[in-house]
């Protein structure tokens, strides 16, 4: 057997230890990516703590997005060959040393970007791309509402969606963290601390700017009291309930208003769906990352045998832009 190394999770105490494991092999229509660098999402912290475990056929190690080189290609496989630069989106095992990726999931790099940064790529755009196109069928000139704004998620949504001609909305804890995500092109920033979600939402829609469009990763008692103040045939897509996982719905409002509340989760899709979206997502995002129209926000890098660090730096909610793990 070949081996590599990965960041397996041991113990009570849930650490971590980079371990020899089997390395992957490609079979038909699959493709190794050498791995240079993995980006931290959320989810890494749930299935760490081993709440959300990855889908069947992954590997048990987390990480959901790579860059890296092609290293080996299966039987089938006509798009990427040995030496390529791309990035890929997994279902898990992005922190090792080597990852099997279907081919539908790999994408080129973005000209003039680095491994690191073509990392924090492929979750959170296809994520935000997902959610703001096929979930919310965002037209240009249309208001976005995306709250938790210095999460590595909104640091792609907000610009992205900027990128697209929205004008959007976006919430955070306090006013220090305010003034962190000044660079992202947020048209109105909620300082929570001071000021209340439902009355800005309120505001802004006596201004001319009702919510047409949410991505929710929050929820919680926010989501109920904001239904009232949005948009005719508003489109509130819940991606996560970091907030908590429940809220008084108005259903008046959602009634009256024809509001559309609905889940999404992209994790559950399957390889078809998720290779469909990549494409889209490399057509029409990836010029605006050559452009620099669009600008990924890294907010550090650290080596692979510093996961821990870099979880708790998502634990403690220090990170503006994606935090990511530099592997070779």
């Amino acid at each position: 057997m070949t081996t590599m190394k990965a960041m397996l999770v041991r113990g009570e105490a849930r650490d971590f230890v980079w371990s020899d494991v089997e390395k992957p092999v490609a079979k038909p229509g699959e493709v190794v990516v050498e791995v240079r660098a993995a980006a931290l999402n959320r989810a890494d912290l749930l299935q760490r703590a081993g709440k959300y475990p990855p889908p069947p056929g992954w590997p048990e190690w987390m990480g959901l997005e790579v860059a890296g080189v092609v290293h080996e290609v299966g039987e089938g496989v006509t798009r990427w060959k040995p030496g390529d630069n791309v990035c890929a989106l997994l279902g898990g095992g992005g922190y090792a040393e080597y990852a099997v990726v279907p081919e539908g999931m790999v994408m080129p790099i973005p000209r003039g970007l680095s491994f690191e940064e073509a990392a924090s790529l492929p979750e959170a755009y296809a994520t935000c791309y997902l959610n703001l196109f096929d979930e919310g069928g965002f037209k240009p000139g249309e208001t976005l509402f995306f709250p938790a704004g210095a999460s590595g998620l909104a640091s792609v949504g907000i610009p992205m969606a900027h990128a697209f001609g929205a004008y959007v909305i976006t919430s955070v804890l306090s006013d220090e963290i305010r003034r962190k995500i000044a660079h992202l092109p947020a048209d109105v920033v909620i300082d929570t601390s001071a000021e209340d979600v439902a009355e800005v939402l309120k505001r802004e829609a006596e201004a001319g700017h009702p919510v047409d469009v949410a991505i929710d990763c929050l929820g919680g008692e926010t989501l109920g009291r904001a239904l009232p103040f949005v948009n005719e045939g508003c489109r509130w897509v819940l991606i996560s309930t970091l907030a908590g996982t429940t809220s008084t719905i108005p259903l008046r409002a959602i009634l009256t208003r024809g509001i559309n509340l609905k889940g999404s989760m992209l994790r559950k899709r399957s390889p078809a769906e998720k290779a469909a979206l990549l494409s889209r997502l490399v057509r029409d995002v990836w010029p605006k990352l050559e452009s620099r129209e669009i600008v990924p926000t890294i907010h550090a890098v650290l080596p692979i045998g510093q996961a821990a660090e870099a979880h708790a730096i998502l634990e403690r909610g220090e990170n503006v832009g994606k935090v990511v793990l530099k592997v070779q």
